[in-house]
């Protein structure tokens, strides 16, 4: 809400001193009942600066910045005020749109006070709305400094802005031991792990900290984060309405609503808030891209090459909008385009986030020109920029498949047969990536009685939560914990399954779960679940591994960012799914991604007795379903069958050997023709 200062007015009444008081103290309660009393002070004393104050953050507060802002204006160009109240006219400039306007005002409260903590924070949300990331950055912990009483805060901070989240953590925790109560530190901590993953973790701590704090909006705003990244859209909403109500239209606010909505499915109020945003804030680079995410999604492709196009002009190193119009798969590079990217690559370093979705731009760039050998430099010079940043642990892979297999016998699931939720309402998709799980997920949603919603994290959330893994306990007791659950827990795990998931669904009665790393929680999900249905999307090792080498995931999926790693994934990957046809024969679809391109009428009918659903018609046409797609995949299957990407591949095959030798004794059940 910015800070509020009572000044002692001419007339030095100690009545109206307590009035004025009174009604400061209603502005986060009851900005109506605070514009009352402001209201009713000014017909006793028409000249108080501080009365004026209140009523226009009052009316700032209640959504009308307008008024708000004509009021303090009035007293600003009077030379009124101090820095409080210049902090005041700043809010309702940037409530009212005027981002740049209020980005200057804050500017002066500063130099007139350097240690007013809520005008930096103010300038970061600013700055960050405008799209001056490094600067908001600089803003935010100049805010922490003035803010805490810990100055290694300030240094966990820099740290973790780093990814140094030990050194981050450690410093953080010695704050802690010193101060147990101290929220900053609190919402540190629980900012690093977001950071790292521990959501559950992060969400335990912000409880936390709002309970001894209610006011502190950087924790609910990280509470609201968390909460998201948990599927858990309508809390987060709810935790966002509850920020806007303290401060309309703070633009750090106002677009992570938006990704909610996006996430939650609703797409077109997402689209209507981004483009009022954007009607504010035209310059910000990263709300176009959200924009043009958005229109994507919904199928307005020449408006999402528009909006990624605009994030290009306002920042040309962002390289995630670059790839955002690689990743669109239909989309061809200009000869000015490839040389804009060319000169956005730093040799020397620069951000690794915007140089490897660059490389990884360049490298489709390439490809499409069929300059198959400097396509496949920027590939690889993308990919060991990723590896160096998200690291990838194969013996824990080989580890964790190894004691799936050991663990869920055959013998264990014969002794629970029965156990789980009865509940046929998911279709699992499962497999690796770029394997063919968006288009199974296209033909089934377009049937009539199935809903498509996306990669639901649910599963994985339930294995995390039983195996009790932590920062401080890393090694999970997952999946031996299965072997001590009773029948009760299991029938409740799938319960909880079904009643999580509620969020993403809206009427038919079966829905899609396409998280492909499902498929290590096979033994889980039909314990749990012993009617959903399940199919795994395979593909050539060599084409489906060649096409996630050159694939820029958001996140996770570590293992492809190395050839052998990828070999060696694959072998993990068939080996766990031989164990489940053979402990849990029948249970597993397959449905094999050549098969279904060349023969794809009969593949679908099997597809769709599997899953005990009438034919329709509709499911052969299902490049003529509408329907939000986030995937990678979601212009093509908006197309007939894609059967182009079948053996592009082979314009690679020289250098992928290092694929063909981890990948060894599998290429016999997959000769290459």
């Amino acid at each position: 809400m910015g800070s509020f200062h009572i000044v002692k007015d001419q007339s030095k009444n100690a009545d109206l001193r307590t009035a004025l008081t009174h009604a400061a103290n209603l502005l986060a309660a009851n900005p109506s009942l605070a514009q009352e009393q402001a209201e009713e002070i000014l017909k006793v004393v028409s000249d108080s600066v501080s009365a004026k104050h209140i009523l226009a953050a009052a009316l700032r507060l209640q959504g009308n910045a307008a008024k708000g802002l004509a009021i303090v204006a009035e007293v600003v160009d009077e030379g009124g005020g101090d820095a409080n109240l210049l902090h005041e006219y700043a809010l309702c400039l940037g409530a009212a749109g005027r981002g740049d306007d209020s980005i200057e005002v804050l500017r002066k409260v500063l130099q007139i006070d350097p240690g007013h903590a809520a005008a930096w924070r103010s300038l970061g949300d600013q700055l960050n709305a405008r799209g001056d990331v490094r600067e908001s950055e600089e803003a935010y912990d100049k805010h922490l400094a003035a803010s805490t009483r810990h100055p290694e805060l300030v240094d966990a901070a820099l740290h973790l802005r780093k990814k140094q989240f030990p050194i981050a953590e450690r410093l953080t925790r010695d704050v802690l031991k010193k101060d147990p109560v101290d929220v900053i530190a609190i919402r540190m901590l629980a900012a690093i792990g977001l950071e790292v993953g521990q959501i559950d973790d992060a969400i335990n701590l912000l409880e936390r900290c709002l309970e001894l704090a209610p006011g502190f909006h950087l924790a609910r705003q990280n509470y609201a984060i968390a909460l998201s990244r948990r599927q858990r859209f309508d809390e987060a909403l709810a935790e966002i309405d509850r920020l806007l109500l303290a401060e309309p239209n703070n633009p750090n606010y106002r677009l992570l609503q938006g990704s909610n909505l996006v996430r939650k499915g609703e797409h077109e109020a997402a689209l209507e808030l981004y483009e009022k945003f954007l009607g504010e804030y035209p310059q910000q680079s990263g709300a176009q891209m959200n924009y043009g995410h958005t229109l994507k999604t919904v199928g307005r492709l020449d408006e999402s090459i528009s909006a990624y196009r605009t994030a290009i002009r306002l920042r040309p190193q962002t390289g995630e909008a670059y790839w955002s119009l690689a990743n669109l798969k239909t989309f061809r590079f200009s000869d000015e385009d490839i040389a804009e990217m060319q000169a956005q690559i730093d040799e020397e370093g620069g951000d690794p986030d915007d140089q490897s979705h660059l490389l990884f731009a360049l490298g489709k760039a390439m490809e499409d020109r069929k300059e198959f050998d400097q396509s496949f430099d920027y590939y690889q010079r993308g990919n060991s920029i990723r590896g160096k940043h998200h690291r990838h642990n194969a013996k824990a892979n080989v580890f964790d498949t190894v004691r799936q297999i050991k663990t869920l016998t055959a013998e264990f699931f014969a002794e629970r047969t029965g156990w789980g939720s009865t509940a046929p309402d998911p279709i699992f998709i499962v497999g690796l990536p770029r394997a063919g799980s968006t288009l199974l997920e296209q033909i089934l949603a377009s049937h009539s009685q199935v809903e498509g919603t996306a990669e639901l994290p649910d599963i994985i959330a339930i294995s995390r939560r039983l195996g009790k893994k932590s920062r401080k306990n890393p090694a999970s007791d997952y999946p031996e914990i299965l072997t001590r659950l009773s029948d009760e827990q299991a029938r409740a795990l799938g319960e909880g399954y079904i009643e999580s998931t509620r969020v993403v669904r809206h009427g038919p009665p079966f829905f899609i779960d396409k998280m492909p790393n499902n498929f290590r929680h096979i033994g889980l999900i039909h314990m749990i679940l012993p009617n959903a249905k399940i199919i795994d999307a395979r593909r050539h090792p060599m084409s489906g591994g060649f096409s996630c080498f050159k694939q820029l995931f958001a996140h996770g999926q570590t293992f492809t960012y190395d050839l052998t790693d990828l070999g060696h994934y694959y072998r993990d990957y068939v080996a766990l799914m031989d164990h489940w046809d053979e402990v849990l024969p029948g249970r597993v679809h397959r449905v094999q991604y050549e098969e279904m391109v060349t023969d794809t009428e009969n593949q679908i009918r099997k597809l769709l007795d599997y899953c005990e659903l009438p034919f329709e018609d509709q499911c052969l046409r299902f490049y003529e379903t509408e329907r939000a797609i986030r995937t990678p995949s979601a212009e093509q299957v908006r197309q007939p069958v894609y059967k182009e990407g079948l053996a592009q591949w082979r314009n690679f095959e020289t250098h992928l050997e290092p694929l063909k030798k981890a990948l060894g004794p599998l290429l016999e059940r997959y000769p290459i023709d």
